[in-house]
């Protein structure tokens, strides 16, 4: 067998055979796993991903602490990817630059100096025009550190270790919030005050068994770094904490600022978090230009350090509340933030937890850290004291002690055996700077002994009784409460806590310029708006053509069509084509049927009933506020026979009704006789046989029947022979009644 054979053979033998669908399962899985547990999701205990602890880790190694001065971002993104952080320059810079944004995170952990970008989404200087340094909150997060705190791990290449989690002061997790797409699942927690997580967490300590609500008594709810107005209730708000998952409204702030001579405008001082202030600017602008916002005439941005965005109403008569409402509705004014507390537990696996557990987790890691430290503390501080003995010994055997340093060869085991000295005494005392002697008193000795023992019986204690440890917990709370709680300039809380909006329901009409017109609709079907209410006795139409109805009403009004068929359709009166030329065919403006006409035309007016009617006599009355049709289809009222039409749409004006057929039969009866109804066939209103309805008319029977009479109207007064009951026939109208069966 040749070498190359062998060579072969080898290879062969290190090859594993596995089904293509497990490989690529089994190494996706790793992927996944990798990207949740080292990019995407926040450790519960110090809310921190990897990117995030590793460039603050990194900074303190600098000594950038917040009383140092700063250095360049290059130097510390530099440090991260070579030493920790095996990614991007840009992804570690960006990370940076968010952490020292005070629009983006409540609490930063990195204060910057030059351009770190603006709420406004410009991007930072590159990273080689800008510094930085470490804040107070950041200081906390890591304090414990050099006193084996965490555990750490190796870096990426085995060169370093890093710490495994930061033993984390304050819930950063909470305070900070954190957001993140790994692969399958995501996390998006809001920021909280860390005034009101202390006061829960040391509600927590005392009252372990309690229930989520109880600690949203003290936690209201999110405090975002730009503010704004939580629009939730309280029981919204604890339902989405308890299951750690939920939709929270949150509004733009703002106040009415009067001008002179009655104006006003609107100023908007907060936005919602993770709101561009120039793109949501740009929006309504660009609705503006559209003509979508009739209410609006102008939007100006006079923001400096703070925000103040500037909305000029059209006019004084402009509801505030209404144009603002809009706003909420189809802009960034109001947004939705999604919670979704899915994070990794102390294990590093992922789960989604209630505000109850987050707390409990964060409380848990505090418990080890306090038992670690003290316990370090407590090695160290017998590791001084036995050497401290030793001390003693030399003391007061210093001239023997010498003479064996100066004559043995090896004078360790000697000192060991002669004055009973542990390994470490002795190495301290050969170690020892012969400068030292002079300090070496018996009284400096014995008090620096006594003080250690007190701490060392008390560290004991610490770590033998775990109400001890709680109540030195509750202490710590305590203390990063005065620090960071609501009384310091930091820690006041920046969202208000709102009730629930109202449904506030912005009149269409508030969304159009009022302006008087003539809607004027032809007998073939064309219509058109004329600019003002004018007269329309000369108005022209298409050869064959001639006036059907003409009305005077406001580009605001709802103009309300009845065809044939018993539909009903709503046009608004800015959306009629203009007065210029013919206008359109009707059947542009919604979808009527080629076999039906428009029998009536009005304005809507919600507080009308209404008389709906057939060409046979059949009827009732409806509400005008249940006619008006939401779509181009329309909304069928009355229900016609396949030998029957709608023929007639009135307002109820009067206590009694007249209907005349094409018999010539009269009969008047009481309105109230008309049922009410809000669809349907309706009842009849007059008998006939082989006839039909030629008129319908609503009068008041104390002020008379009234009917044309030659160029004026006559008022009948005397009723008694044609009053009846509904459904009955009728008689011959009184003398002098138009031949055309028609009231008017």
């Amino acid at each position: 067998m040749t070498t190359e054979d062998k060579t072969l053979e080898q290879k062969e033998e290190k090859i594993e055979h596995a089904k293509l669908a497990d490989a690529l399962s089994e190494r996706y899985l790793a992927y996944a796993m990798s990207t949740i547990v080292s990019r995407s999701l926040p450790d519960v205990r110090d809310g921190l991903k990897p990117v995030h602890r590793r460039l603050l880790f990194a900074m303190r190694h600098l000594k950038l602490d917040p009383n140092s001065g700063f250095k360049k971002c290059a130097r510390v993104v530099g440090d991260v990817i070579g030493k920790y952080h095996p990614h991007g320059d840009t992804a570690v810079y960006d990370a940076m630059v968010r952490l020292a944004q005070d629009f983006a995170v409540r609490y930063p952990l990195v204060e910057g100096q030059g351009n770190f970008g603006n709420i406004d989404g410009d991007s930072a200087a590159a990273m080689r025009y800008t510094e930085a340094r470490l804040t107070e909150m950041a200081m906390s997060l890591m304090d414990g550190l050099d006193e084996g705190a965490v555990d750490f791990a190796p870096t990426y290449d085995g060169s370093e270790e890093e710490p495994v989690v930061m033993p984390a002061a304050f819930p950063n997790l909470l305070a900070n919030g954190s957001s993140g797409i790994a692969v399958g699942m995501a996390t998006n927690i809001p920021s909280h005050n860390v005034g009101e997580l202390c006061d829960a967490l040391n509600y927590l300590i005392k009252h372990p068994d309690c229930e989520c609500a109880r600690l949203m008594d003290f936690v209201q709810g999110p405090d975002f770094p730009t503010g704004g107005l939580l629009m939730e209730s309280h029981a919204t708000i604890v339902k989405a904490y308890e299951k750690g998952r939920g939709a929270l409204r949150v509004r733009a702030k703002w106040e009415k600022e009067d001008l002179s001579h009655g104006q006003y405008q609107i100023v908007i001082t907060e936005i919602p978090y993770g709101v561009q202030k120039s793109d949501l600017i740009a929006k309504i602008a660009k609705m503006l230009g559209d003509k979508k916002l009739p209410m609006l005439a102008d939007i100006r941005d006079e923001s400096a350090e703070e925000i103040r965005v500037v909305l000029e109403p059209k006019n004084r008569t402009v509801e505030a509340n209404y144009l603002m409402e809009y706003l909420f509705q189809h802009t960034d004014l109001q947004t939705t933030f999604h919670l979704n507390m899915n994070v990794l537990d102390a294990d590093s696996t992922p789960k989604v937890m209630s505000i109850k557990q987050v707390l409990q987790a964060f409380l848990a890691h505090r418990m080890v850290v306090l038992t670690r430290c003290s316990q370090h503390r407590l090695d160290k501080i017998l590791h001084r004291m036995e050497v401290l003995k030793g001390f003693l010994i030399t003391y007061l055997n210093l001239d023997r002690v010498i003479e064996i340093i100066r004559g043995e060869d090896e004078p360790k085991p000697l000192l060991m055996k002669e004055f009973n000295l542990s390994d470490v005494q002795v190495e301290a005392i050969l170690n020892m700077k012969l400068r030292s002697l002079r300090k070496l008193e018996e009284m400096q000795i014995k008090t620096e002994y006594d003080t250690l023992d007190a701490e060392r019986q008390g560290l004991e204690d610490l770590l033998a009784q775990e109400p001890l440890r709680w109540q030195k917990i509750a202490e710590q709370v305590a203390e990063i409460k005065k620090r960071f709680g609501q009384k310091t300039k930091l820690g006041a809380r920046k969202t208000v806590i709102a009730d629930a909006p109202t449904a506030v329901e912005v009149p269409i009409e508030a969304m159009i310029e009022k302006e008087p017109i003539t809607v004027v609709l032809s007998k073939k079907g064309w219509i058109r708006a004329l600019k003002g209410h004018v007269d329309v006795s000369e108005a022209k139409f298409k050869e064959g053509d001639a006036l059907q109805f003409a009305i005077k009403a406001q580009t605001t009004d709802r103009i309300l069509f009845f065809s044939t068929g018993g539909r009903f359709y709503t046009v608004m009166g800015d959306k009629i084509v203009g007065g210029r030329g013919f206008g359109e065919p009707i059947r542009l403006s919604f979808d009527l049927p080629e076999n039906e006409t428009i029998v009536a035309m009005f304005v809507y007016n919600a507080d009308e009933k209404l008389l709906v009617a057939s060409h046979k006599g059949k009827g009732f009355v409806v509400a005008a506020k249940d006619v008006v049709a939401q779509t181009k289809a329309g909304k069928i009222i009355l229900n016609v026979a396949d030998d029957d039409k709608a023929a007639f749409c009135l307002p109820v004006t009067g206590d009694m009704v007249a209907i005349i057929g094409q018999n010539r039969k009269l009969l008047l009866f009481k309105t109230d006789e008309i049922p009410t109804m809000t669809r349907g066939a309706g009842v009849i209103l007059q008998k006939y046989q082989g006839a039909a309805v030629s008129d319908i008319e609503f009068f008041n029977e104390q002020e008379g029947m009234p009917f044309a009479f030659g160029n004026g109207t006559r008022i009948e007064r005397d009723l008694i022979g044609w009053i009846g009951k509904r459904a009955q026939v009728g008689k011959i109208p009184p003398v002098g009644f138009p031949r055309s069966n028609k009231f008017k």
